[in-house]
């Protein structure tokens, strides 16, 4: 499937059967052309951005990403999943993203399963040019709403670090970002916009690139910051989830979710080097479970406060925006709260594993198989092949987190009699 990203200037004429034509920041008049965006550049000069031609063209890349996405279905593949993307997207400066190719294509098959085919080509909309402010933020972090985020922003402004919070507007986390960042004092800073990409029907709902989103918007906050050197990206995601390691042999590749895979992260972060972004990631949680997080956390008080309103099920909107309490986010914060020994006030709509009904995907029985298999066979044999993208000092750190995180789940297993 051919999807093109472009600017006003550079649309397409017509758009031929098998291509879905997406316009960057306004409305196109050919016929069936998508929108990304809409109106966004102006919003950005108002806020005072005027980013690098490197930054700008990384934005322009994560949003069609994005849009390449959520425009084709998955079910339309010959596997139901796996599909071919071929995307081109129109960027200021080109030559260094043409150079980089096979990363970039590399990167995007890690991230979502699927074989990409990307383009670069040039005339694509030019930066904003806003009136830039001082800014006495020294750092950029994501703060989705989630717990880890939180924990994130906490410890960093524990550590008398001065982050420009940055939030991809989702309907059910919005409130909750904003409440945080001003809980944090970076309420005055705080970045939450939205890619607006809304593709005519049929979409694809499972979403896999959807970071991309997250670290385009992250990158261009880092052009509001006037301290010296790389800027600090803080990306606050416990080791677990970040590796995901597939619980049952079926759950391979992008069945299980890789938004901050390391592996991942390394090649975007090459990426950014390569394309001339001076931005360093920091996965400061990478060797940690959740529990280990909310137990290490550096201001408990606030933590207590904030940590029941937080989200993180991957079925939120399935439930009217309730977790469901047994997919496997849930399964992980629940008993992330159990480690941290303080009340999970959470509304689940399944607050017992073994009670619950079964859905598509059975997670509460993977996890318990995958806990079994460790106690029999032991951490290594369960892990196999996961851990082959590290270097062996790191390799011993992430078993060590999973066998952790294996027996933090092991515990709300048996809570619940599942085991």
């Amino acid at each position: 499937m051919k999807v093109i990203c472009t600017s006003f200037d550079a649309r397409p004429r017509a758009i031929s059967a098998g291509t879905r034509a997406f316009t960057f920041f306004q409305s196109s008049d050919v016929a069936g052309s998508e929108r990304i965006a809409n109106g966004w550049l102006q919003e950005l000069e108002r806020a005072g951005y005027a980013p690098s031609i490197p930054i700008w063209d990384f934005v322009l890349f994560g949003f069609a990403v994005c849009a390449a996405d959520l425009a084709v279905p998955r079910n339309k593949s010959a596997d139901g999943w796996t599909r071919e993307l071929e995307l081109s997207v129109t960027v200021v400066d080109p030559t260094p993203w043409n150079a980089q190719r096979p990363l970039v294509e590399g990167m995007l098959r890690i991230l979502t399963g699927d074989f990409w085919s990307v383009t670069f080509l040039s005339d694509g909309p030019q930066p904003p040019r806003g009136q830039r402010r001082i800014c006495d933020r020294d750092c950029v972090a994501l703060l989705s709403g989630g717990l880890d985020s939180l924990i994130g922003g906490i410890d960093a402004v524990a550590k008398m670090r001065r982050p420009i919070f940055v939030s991809q507007l989702a309907y059910e986390d919005s409130e909750r970002q904003r409440q945080y960042a001003a809980a944090l004092g970076g309420a005055a800073w705080h970045q939450q916009w939205s890619h607006r990409i809304d593709p005519a029907a049929p979409r694809e709902p499972s979403t896999r690139a959807r970071s991309m989103g997250f670290y385009a918007l992250a990158v261009l906050a880092t052009s509001l910051l006037t301290t010296t050197g790389p800027a600090e990206i803080l990306v606050p995601e416990n080791g677990f989830i970040s590796v995901n390691p597939p619980l049952l042999p079926g759950r391979m590749a992008s069945l299980s979710t890789r938004t901050t895979h390391p592996l991942f992260m390394k090649q975007l972060q090459g990426l950014l080097k390569a394309v001339g972004i001076p931005a360093n990631l920091s996965m400061p949680y990478r060797f940690k479970t959740k529990g280990e997080m909310m137990m290490e956390c550096l201001d408990q008080k606030l933590l207590a406060h904030f940590a029941s309103d937080s989200t993180s099920c991957g079925r939120y909107r399935t439930y009217n925006r309730t977790h469901c309490g047994r997919c496997v986010p849930c399964m992980v914060r629940r008993a992330a709260f159990l480690r941290w020994g303080q009340a999970d006030d959470t509304r689940y709509k399944f607050p017992n594993l073994r009670l619950s009904e079964k859905s598509a995907a059975d997670d509460p029985m993977a996890v318990a198989c995958a806990v079994l298999a460790t106690e029999a066979n032991g951490i290594d044999a369960f892990l196999g092949a996961t851990l082959s993208f590290a270097t062996q000092n790191e390799r011993v750190h992430y078993r060590d987190v999973a066998e952790r995180a294996l027996l933090e789940l092991s515990t709300l297993l048996k809570q619940d009699g599942v085991l």
